[in-house]
């Protein structure tokens, strides 16, 4: 009776992360978002006037900077979508 310790291992397939979400549509880029990213998350277009690029979304501290000084947040032209183990949640305090 032979045994074979042999194992195979196989990684986990990879998850794209979308921690930003920029409207493309709506984006005036201005690249404001980029230059008040903590983390260096987003990256300038090259391209004049287009939205900035999502370099490294598995990055983001989702701390809001880019939502907050984005001119075009009101509009949606970028948003934040934390992910669900992060989200806190509250009780409503009964009167």
């Amino acid at each position: 009776m032979s045994m074979n310790n042999e194992a195979y291992m196989v990684p986990n397939p990879m998850t794209p992360c979308r921690a930003v979400i920029i409207d493309a549509e709506l984006c005036i880029g201005c690249n404001q978002c980029v230059d008040v990213c903590r983390t260096d998350v987003l990256m300038p277009n090259p391209e004049k006037g287009q939205p900035p690029i999502l370099l490294y979304p598995d990055e983001c501290w989702f701390c809001g900077c880019c939502v907050t000084f984005c001119p075009q947040a009101e509009k949606g032209a970028i948003r934040i979508v934390t992910p669900f183990q992060m989200r806190g949640s509250f009780k409503k305090e009964r009167a």
